[in-house]
């Protein structure tokens, strides 16, 4: 295979500026080339009779070239060229834009495949700048790919044809044959060249399924074995005649049935002789805090110490306010730590760390410096544990004797990809929420409700409530920053001059942000306009009502999370969702969100929407993207790569033998290219 592994440039007609171009897509070699696969496919097997092809939509006309007519130059920098073509039947024309190349290519007498969009009239059609392919044409499925800038579609294609003629004389295959046979999979260097030369919807199928086989495969052989490394013995394992009545009796309100179970399989996995691996998983509001704070007190009673993480310093306090209220009552001495926090007072808190006299630590990414020593660190919690690379998430669980490790997550996750990424996870799932609470009222309004909503936000705020409006700035971008600032003075002097208006973003100082937020808390800011920073975690009960402007911007488990700031109270909440572009998809997921709350249902439209690879927004997963393998459909392939993957790693657990040579490639390089290097 050397020759797939040169570089792209050896490739004929890939100078330095092509090369440059290919590089941006991450292609550096003939191999990588290879696995950039179309996007989709123009097919052009299916031509309609021109009389009958529908005005204004794609479509695709054969036609034999009758005339090719001068050239028009329309202005300075436009010219047209026009040739009429004929199916038999009728006459339409064929008009090309700034393409002189395409343009010379057609001949008279020759029939052509167009597709494109038709315009005109029921006699005269017409059909602009289409998509070109002669009807005697080999494969008549065109491969489209992604590009960039300085890349067309012709020349990938013809690159590709020189690497497809590589690897006919250098296949290669990454699945030993019992393998293969088990699951009926045709052959990579068969599957490779489908996909980019498809010769029937039959077989392309089955090199898409080939495909998305090896990358369902890869991606959970690579899990798999991140996580192998970490199922040692544990050295902190625990007693299971400690006692939590005192813990529980101590709580303000009684836990749910799903808490109470929750807590009970929690302390029994600490009390195992192998390190705890489980999730906690729950909808936004659902007292996931609480079930951490008594896995806390349960470690510190067996003399142990805690950590939880959280990916925000927001969050982060928050968490600290929550375990504290919880738990220093009974004795425990709960600290925080993060970046924010001065030198000394760091020091302080890491010197209290190492002589045992912090029974939990609650921080951001601070914690996992190399100057952070416990002293006998039995568990590890991570919040929003997505948010978090594979390595971050590694470091703080190395902090000594293999703790237990405890994944909190209030984004509802699909089974599918829960699957994936929590693979050999135990679950606990709190499915209730607190007594009390009522489900939250949504409505999914266009921005000419807007002088409406706020008059229905004034009545809260009179009643004694308080508000968010959340705006976008989804890529921190100085435009979007300068759009909520000013989003924010034009309340204050204008529709809500009467209230106190609040601005958080994620651009303020951490101090500026803790202000904002205990002033909210306290009531001293009636209305908070802010960006997706209170996303998670934000706790102010008085607050009921949202409103969240620009809706369309946002995922719906993003929109879930923005959600569940309010209903966290008593008194019955509300979320106004304000569009000013409707568009279809738009529509269906602001749809989706009005009718429900429950965020597992919400989690499986929104896989089906955006896929895999957008499902965690920006955020650093530790995921590596999914192309082929539709998640939300595939759950039996998910099933067979995950058997699969485990019985591979039965046999062979770093899968070092030769057989598994080109396996363990894939997999390291699959992971290298996330930025994970957890694997090697």
């Amino acid at each position: 295979m050397t020759t797939l592994f040169q570089p792209i440039s050896a490739l004929r007609g890939v100078g330095e500026k092509r090369a440059q171009a290919y590089a941006r897509l991450g292609i550096t070699s003939a191999y990588d080339l290879l696995y950039h696969l179309p996007r989709t496919y123009l097919d052009f097997r299916n031509p309609v009779p021109v009389l009958q092809s529908p005005i204004d939509a794609p479509c695709v006309l054969s036609g034999v070239i009758v005339k090719k007519m001068r050239e028009q130059r329309i202005r300075k920098g436009l010219t047209v060229y026009k040739a009429v073509a004929t199916d038999g039947e009728a006459d339409f024309t064929v008009v090309i834009y700034n393409n002189y190349y395409a343009f010379d290519a057609l001949r008279e007498g020759v029939e052509y495949r167009f597709y494109g969009k038709v315009t005109g009239s029921l006699l005269r059609r017409e059909i602009a700048s289409p998509h070109i392919l002669r009807a005697d044409a080999p494969v008549l499925m065109q491969p489209v790919y992604p590009l960039t800038t300085g890349l067309t579609n012709a020349m990938v294609m013809t690159n590709l044809r020189e690497a497809l003629q590589i690897l006919s004389r250098e296949p290669f295959e990454s699945l030993p044959d019992s393998v293969r046979a088990q699951y009926h999979l045709i052959s990579l260097s068969e599957a490779i060249c489908e996909l980019h030369c498809p010769t029937s919807e039959e077989n392309l199928s089955a090199a898409k399924r080939r495909m998305a086989f090896d990358e369902l495969l890869h991606l959970q052989l690579g899990m798999l074995m991140l996580r192998g490394r970490n199922r040692t013995e544990t050295a902190y394992q625990m007693n299971p005649q400690t006692e939590l009545a005192p813990f529980l009796s101590a709580l303000p309100f009684e836990m749910t049935n799903a808490q109470k179970h929750a807590v009970e399989e929690i302390a029994q996995d600490l009390c195992s002789a192998l390190p705890m691996n489980r999730l906690l998983q729950g909808d936004v509001g659902s007292g996931k805090t609480a079930v951490a704070a008594a896995a806390c007190y349960f470690c510190a009673k067996n003399g142990y110490q805690s950590a939880l993480m959280a990916p925000t310093e927001i969050l982060a306090a928050q968490h600290h306010h929550t375990l504290t209220g919880f738990l220093s009552p009974l004795g425990l001495r709960v600290e925080l730590l993060t970046g924010s926090l001065t030198a000394k007072q760091k020091r302080v808190i890491k010197e209290s760390l190492a002589a045992g006299e912090i029974d939990v630590l609650v921080g951001t990414h601070a914690m996992i410096q190399k100057d952070t020593v416990f002293s006998a660190l039995g568990l590890v919690i991570t919040d929003e544990q997505h948010r978090f690379g594979v390595a971050q998430r590694a470091a703080l669980a190395e902090k000594g004797g293999t703790p237990h490790k405890l994944v909190m997550s209030a984004t509802p996750i699909p089974r599918t990809l829960a699957l994936i990424i929590y693979g050999d996870l135990d679950v606990s799932i709190i499915n209730e929420l607190p007594k009390g609470r009522l489900p939250i009222q949504t409505y999914a309004v266009t921005g000419k409700l807007r002088e409406r909503a706020f008059g229905f936000l004034k009545q809260r705020l009179d009643a004694g409530e308080q508000v968010y409006i959340v705006c976008p700035m989804i890529e921190d971008s100085e435009s979007d920053l300068t759009a909520v600032t000013s989003y924010a003075e034009n309340l204050k002097n204008g529709a809500f001059a009467d209230y106190t208006v609040g601005l958080l973003h994620g651009k303020m100082k951490p101090a500026e942000k803790d202000d904002i937020m205990e002033r909210f808390k306290a009531n001293e800011v009636q209305l908070l306009v802010c960006t997706t920073v209170v996303e998670v975690g934000v706790d102010v009960p008085n607050a009921t009502v949202m409103l969240i402007e620009n809706a369309e911007r946002f995922g719906l488990s993003q929109l879930h999370q923005l959600r569940g700031r309010v209903g966290r109270g008593q008194t019955q909440s509300h979320c106004i969702l304000m569009t000013d572009k409707v568009t279809e998809e738009g529509k269906s997921r602001l749809k989706i969100m009005s009718s429900t709350t429950d965020g597992f249902q919400i989690a499986e439209e929104d896989l089906k929407l955006r896929g895999p690879g957008d499902f965690f927004g920006r955020a650093q997963h530790g995921l590596p993207p999914v192309h082929l393998a539709e998640l939300s459909g595939d759950m039996n392939l998910v099933h067979d790569t995950g058997v699969c993957a485990k019985e591979l790693l039965a046999k062979d657990p770093e899968l070092r033998l030769p057989i598994h040579h080109a396996l363990r490639t894939e997999v390291i390089r699959l992971y290298a290219k996330n930025g994970e290097n957890g694997l090697n």
